[in-house]
Order: C-alpha cells, then structure tokens, then sequence
C-alpha cells in the first residue's frame, strides 16, 4: 500500500471509530505497526488536519482538513432533526441508538450557530405506541440483505399458524406501526411482506442472490404502485 494510500485509510479510521481512538485500534484498523501510525499521525497533523490526543490517551480528529465545514438551510437542519428523532422513536434498539449518535456526531461537525439550532429545533417526533419490538435481530438481517443472502425462519401469521419460509430480504419498511421485511418468498414464489415481531429462528444461509436484491426490489415497488392506482380507479 503506498503512503498516500495508508493515510488517506488512517483519515478513514479517525472519521468513523469512536473518539478516542487507541493506537493499537489505528494500527490494526491500517494494517501497520504502532511505530508507523505514529509517524502516520503526525504526518496528517502537517497536512493540516487538527488531531487532539497523545499516546496512552487515543486520538481524536478534530478538523479535518480535507472536508470544508458542514453548512446546511434551516429547513434542511430541521428536516434532518426530525428524520433521526423519528428514528429514534420507531427504530429497533440499534438503529435507534445509531441515530442518537448520528445526531450527535452532527452537532460536533457543524458551526457553533448551527451546532445550538439543532439542538433547539422546533421539529421533533414523539411516539407513545411504539411499534412491537423485533422477535429476531433486525441488524443481522439488515446485514443479510446487504449482502445479498438468502435467509430461513419461521414465521406466525395473524391466526398463529407457523410456516417455514425460504426468503430473499429485500428491504426493511416501517409500516402500519411495525417493522416489516419485504422480500422474496421462495414458499410463495412472489413478493411478501414479514411483520419482524412475527419472525423466529432467523438462520443466514450460504446462497447469494447478488445482483439481484435492486432489481427484484424495483419490480416489488412497482407491482405495489400499479395495484393502488387499480385501487383508485
């Protein structure tokens, strides 16, 4: 790997690891020996970039010179203030607690003037029946579908009854107050919807149906808009 290279992935590993940040964790995040991050440090700090911290007390980035200042419209910072709280209301457990540090790591990022407006903003979400937690772990299936796995589980419908299901996950869609799976049925052979708090035994298999989710995903959302316009008609 060449210096540049190198530095630009250490830059990486500061923007996105929890602050502060080990030399033992940026030199196993950058392959390279304690010695090297080092001098890896202080190479960035004379390009510019304002690093805090020292050996035994870990790293944090606190300018980073590559990237102007974040600046975003009002309306922009309250839409972005509405959408993380929302999630935070109506997420599983780690979704939500990814949008709190979402929203935490914004408000460092921004001006002093921004940084307080979102913190005051005049939009927020509030839910008082939160949607039936997850019965299976929404972010290994989240995962799943990223990567494009076929995944088995039981599922009980609205009667109790239990089936097997065989399903390529498409998307996770927060609907009627649950969280559902859209995926492909291979039982039913089409396009299903999974309530998450129905789910049981999810088992990731060894089947990859890459490059598929997007397009099977497109068709999903298709076949729904043509249905509610026969709907509306």
């Amino acid at each position: 790997m060449s210096r540049t290279a190198r530095l630009f992935q250490l830059m990486q590993a500061l923007r996105s690891l929890p602050s502060p940040v080990t030399a033992e964790r940026l030199a196993d995040e950058t392959n390279v020996s304690i010695r090297t991050m080092y001098r890896d440090i202080e190479s960035l700090r004379g390009l510019g970039a304002v690093i805090d911290g020292e050996a035994g007390f870990g790293y944090t980035l606190i300018e980073d010179a590559t990237l102007p200042p974040l600046g975003f419209e009002d309306e922009e910072l309250e839409a972005l203030v509405l959408g993380l709280r929302e999630v935070m209301q109506v997420g599983d457990p780690s979704l939500a607690k990814g949008a709190e540090s979402a929203l935490a790591k914004l408000g460092a990022r921004l001006p002093e003037g921004q940084s307080r407006r979102l913190k005051h903003a005049v939009l927020t979400a509030k839910s008082y029946n939160p949607p039936p937690a997850p019965n299976v772990d929404a972010g290994v299936l989240r995962r799943a579908a990223w990567d494009e796995r076929r995944i088995r589980f039981d599922y009980s419908d609205v009667m109790g009854a239990k089936t097997s299901r065989e399903v390529y996950p498409l998307s996770i869609v927060f609907m009627q107050s649950s969280h559902c799976l859209v995926g492909w049925c291979h039982l039913r052979n089409d396009f299903r919807v999974f309530r998450l708090d129905r789910m049981d035994d999810l088992d990731i298999m060894d089947e990859c149906f890459r490059p598929r989710r997007v397009s099977l995903l497109r068709q999903y959302w298709e076949k729904m808009r043509v249905e509610a316009l026969e709907r509306g008609h």
